[in-house]
């Protein structure tokens, strides 16, 4: 695939340049990581900003599976201290408190209201969320406090007022997953490390004493075939764990089981606030979250277990009803399935359950590690919140099992691609942090590329050009979905952006018109099913004549 982003200057993080690397220098890589979720992105970072020779490998697009999928939250967990976990709640709230300093152009300190409908409730997660605040130490955001009703519906306009007694508020972090993920990727590329989407590990290479000895690999794009040899392999692919698992030992049992998340997405005129609403018990022993997310309200999640794991789960009319009616108990306008703007799920490891059993067990979120004998090192559970500490503890045992020279972990103060502070006048570009003035300045030489995609959102064409010349976008969906957000906000709106997407794509990446229609009509199917009623305009055809100069 020919590419314009070869021609753009000084994209450190280019596919193209990656493959050329791939297929004309024969080395052993120090560790090559298969995932690329915000697991196997920590790992692949602190190991290349140690000085290993890092590969990572991602079968579909980075943080295309749990990864993007999440409730936004960067948290130590209030629901882990209720149930006694309090070294992950401690581990989880310096891990925050580090994100919030190392890309704090993505996470920032969100406000979390808990309505009180009774007097005992209110004490009882008063005290509980001011050893929250306790344990933060210096990590702190701001301090936990009891609100009176009135305080309550000044900041949550539409709190069902019926029984209000007061509330609480605290402070926890939120973000945007992906644009982290995709920025944890560039800063890997920074680092020296090379990585690959669309380019899906089929086997496992050995030596002559059944030790793992680097992978056998496939890019989805050209079709070619590779084995690419290293010290260490790290299996951090999620809920597809057991794929690799079995590559190594065909014969073992499943060491996960998947259990579903779903989250809905509505018009930021059900909260009419920029504080969050937490629901700190729902009928199922979750918590329930309503959070304003890119102008809009992100509410969820669901616990369902699930047979089998999906890179495009869908979610199940009982989920979406849970949602709805929960949410509904507690908000003066109530959401309905016509509401509904965007509905998307996302996949959990579980423990599998043992035999002759359907019952499962959540794999600890402070992570788990297993080596096995052939030194195939294996990393799940976890959360995103903690993924800088998964990675340093999956590269403490890496570095033993691949005779690595020791070396220092950097993560703690590694900055993260884009880096800013946030700017006093807030601005959509934000989210790209340094990296706004990049698509200013593209703008400035070609100031046709300024014009929005749809109306309805101020995403421009100046972006579709950015994530395929330096955020390694390859598809619609890569930049609707992951490189914007759109999809995940209004999926008929990016149904409506998708053929002028495929037009700016096809422009950079030197592709047909037969691409162009084949993306559209895919991405429309793709699209539908984050919609609760089918939606297709009936793109016959992609218009041809580019607007891009």
């Amino acid at each position: 695939m020919h590419s314009k982003a070869l021609e753009a200057e000084g994209s450190i993080f280019d596919r193209d340049k990656f493959v050329a690397q791939l297929k004309h220098e024969t080395i052993t890589w120090d560790i090559i990581v298969v995932g690329g979720g915000a697991t196997g992105l920590g790992v692949a970072v602190d190991a290349a900003s140690r000085g290993y020779k890092t590969l990572l490998l991602e079968q579909s697009d980075y943080a295309k599976g749990t990864s993007s999928r999440s409730t936004k939250l960067v948290h130590g967990g209030v629901r882990y201290l209720a149930q006694g976990d309090v070294s992950l709640v401690y581990e989880a709230l310096r891990e925050r408190g580090l994100l919030l300093q190392n890309a704090p152009h993505l996470v920032h300190v969100q406000p979390f209201v808990i309505p009180s409908y009774s007097l005992f409730n209110q004490g009882f997660y008063g005290i509980g969320l001011k050893v929250y605040d306790w344990m933060a130490g210096k990590y702190r955001f701001k301090k936990t406090e009891l609100l009176g009703k009135k305080k309550v519906q000044e900041l949550l306009p539409n709190v069902d007022e019926k029984g209000l007694k007061g509330g609480i508020i605290y402070y926890d972090g939120q973000f945007d997953d992906a644009r982290l993920a995709v920025n944890l990727a560039q800063t890997c590329a920074e680092q020296g490390g090379v990585l690959l989407n669309y380019f899906k590990v089929t086997g496992l290479l050995k030596d002559a004493n059944g030790k793992v000895a680097g992978v056998k690999a496939r890019d989805l794009e050209s079709s070619e075939e590779y084995e690419l040899k290293a010290k260490v392999v790290i299996n951090a692919t999620g809920v597809f764990v057991n794929d690799v698992l079995q590559m190594d030992k065909p014969a073992q049992d499943p060491l996960v089981r998947p259990s579903q998340g779903v989250h809905v997405v509505l018009d930021k005129s059900f909260l009419k606030s920029d504080t969050a609403l937490m629901i700190p018990k729902t009928p199922d022993g979750r918590v329930l979250f309503a959070v304003p997310w890119h102008d809009h309200v992100l509410v969820g999640t669901t616990d369902t277990p699930l047979n089998t794991a999906s890179l495009e789960p869908t979610a199940l009319e009982d989920e979406i009803n849970f949602i709805l009616d929960t949410a509904g108990q507690y908000m003066t306008r109530k959401p309905h399935r016509t509401d509904v703007l965007s509905v998307f799920a996302g996949l959990r490891p579980l423990a599998a359950p043992a035999k002759g059993t359907n019952s499962t067990k959540e794999i600890s979120r402070s992570h788990k590690l297993i080596v096995a004998d052939s030194g195939l090192v294996t990393i799940t559970g976890g959360k995103w919140t903690t993924y800088r500490k998964m990675a340093e503890d999956t590269l403490a045992e890496a570095i033993t099992i691949g005779k690595l020279p020791a070396k220092p972990c950097v993560t703690a103060d590694l900055k993260i691609h884009g880096y800013a502070k946030p700017q006093p006048a807030p601005d959509y570009l934000d989210v790209y942090g340094s990296d706004a003035d990049g698509i200013k300045a593209l703008i400035k030489q070609q100031p046709e590329l300024s014009q929005q995609l749809i109306a309805e959102f101020p995403n421009t064409q100046a972006e579709v050009v950015w994530a395929v010349r330096h955020e390694m976008a390859r598809t619609i969906e890569d930049v609707l979905a992951r490189r914007m957000r759109v999809l995940f906000l209004n999926a008929k709106a990016a149904i409506d952006m998708a053929p002028a997407v495929a037009t700016i794509m096809a422009s950079e990446l030197g592709l047909s018109e037969a691409w162009k229609q084949n993306q559209v009509n895919s991405f429309i199917k793709l699209a539908n099913q984050y919609l609760l009623e089918v939606y297709d305009p009936t793109y016959t055809k992609v218009n041809s004549t580019s607007q891009v100069a």
